[in-house]
């Protein structure tokens, strides 16, 4: 695999590849407000090569239920999206306006329903208002400069909009860019998907390389986070790739393939560590950080398990250097550990040491926990596994915003 230094960072976000086009509205799903938007598109030029991740919840959407359709069937050309009403638990209607918003945005882009992805996101148990839906998709001023006002479109809770784009140089000498977006603030849990992530790319891509570099993708850095432990009825990540760049296909098993992959990895990971810095009420940025696991599956199980335990997070709100609710986060987890070998730093300040405290200034690490990002790291010394995860700290903002959230 290369290294982010092959990997140069654009402006554009879901728009910045070629052939894509975005745009966004306010239609009245969510209640108004300044430069607020609820409904959005985004058209390629060309028909696409799409995969996705989604939600493991057994309660999901029918919106959920379409793209899984559309990427089934293995061609894609936009997204259609809302925010304000998640369209989940309302019966067969949900599926019925689902696929009626479909065929609403093929008609304003001049394609097929069939392709055309269906994302919502909001209030559980509200019915899409297809009144307002049908009446503002035609409104959607589909366009180059339009991946911003996308991206705002797809907001509910966060405090702002989510993009990143990065480029390289393919082996011919051929530009290549991936970027996208994303949302969520809470309700972040993700199984195999995140909240609402959308991914473009002018990258030429067989189908199934695609699918296995998100998946592949998504394990290391969406399925890495967590604000509050609950998982989204919603959550969809798809990529869409039209080939326009002109550089070769990528298929796997050569540099273009390795450079594509560490793109869409590179793009993800930004992504997911913006969703978990903007969590409900959060202050703090934790990344945990886990060295010498047995496997880099038992480092990431254990990374976030530190970044979920709602211990872990009210102690970084408060300032408290209790290492031990990290360490009965990584043992909870029921991975091989040696307890005598067990290494703690926060922002690099060690201690722990072999799996007993050591004498530290606790003034210092008060300070270390003050700061907007705080690093949790532990070396476990029972093998060569890695794993990071992020998550927000848990503050009374959150407790205070979703106890009033539909009211």
């Amino acid at each position: 695999m290369t290294t982010d230094k092959a990997l140069k960072p654009v402006n554009g976000g879901v728009t910045a590849a070629k052939g894509f086009k975005a745009g966004g509205v306010f239609a009245g799903i969510k209640t108004p407000g300044e430069d607020k938007y609820d409904l959005g598109m985004v058209v390629s030029d060309m028909p696409c090569t799409v995969a996705g991740t989604f939600t493991q919840n057994s309660i999901f959407s029918p919106s959920v239920t379409v793209c899984k359709e559309v990427v089934s069937r293995g061609i894609a050309r936009a997204v259609v999206a809302n925010s304000g009403c998640a369209n989940t638990s309302v019966g067969e209607q949900g599926l019925i306006d689902a696929r009626a918003t479909a065929s609403l945005a093929a008609k304003h882009y001049g394609g097929s329903a069939d392709d055309v992805l269906v994302a919502s996101t909001g209030v559980i148990g509200e019915e899409l208002p297809m009144a307002l839906i049908r009446r503002h998709i035609p409104d959607i001023d589909i366009g180059e400069d339009g991946g911003n006002l996308f991206a705002k479109s797809i907001m509910t809770t966060d405090t702002h909009e989510k993009e990143h784009a990065v480029s390289y140089t393919a082996s011919d000498g051929t530009g290549v860019t991936v970027g996208g977006c994303a949302k969520g603030a809470g309700m972040i849990h993700p199984n195999m998907a995140t909240m609402l992530s959308f991914i473009t790319t002018d990258a030429d891509v067989d189908a199934s390389f695609l699918q296995a570099c998100l998946s592949s993708a998504v394990t290391t850095t969406f399925n890495q986070i967590d604000v509050d432990g609950d998982q989204s009825t919603n959550d969809t990540v798809a990529v869409l790739a039209n080939g326009m760049s002109g550089a070769p296909t990528v298929a796997g098993g050569d540099s273009d393939s390795d450079l594509f992959a560490d793109a869409l990895e590179s793009v993800c990971r930004n992504l997911a560590k913006q969703l978990a810095r903007d969590g409900e009420g959060a202050q703090h940025l934790i990344t945990a950080v886990i060295n010498g696991a047995h496997s880099d599956q038992d480092a990431r199980k254990a990374a976030r398990s530190i970044v979920g335990s709602m211990l872990v997070k009210t102690a970084v709100y408060g300032g408290d250097p209790n290492w031990g609710r990290i360490m009965m986060a990584i043992g909870k987890t029921g991975i091989p550990l040696d307890e005598s070998k067990i290494r703690i730093f926060i922002n690099d300040i060690q201690i722990v040491e072999d799996g007993k405290a050591i004498a530290f200034n606790t003034q210092s690490v008060v300070s270390a926990l003050g700061e907007e990002e705080v690093t949790l790291r532990a070396e476990l010394l029972v093998g060569d596994g890695y794993g990071v995860a992020w998550g927000s700290d848990l503050t009374e903002e959150y407790v205070v915003f979703n106890s009033a959230y539909t009211t």
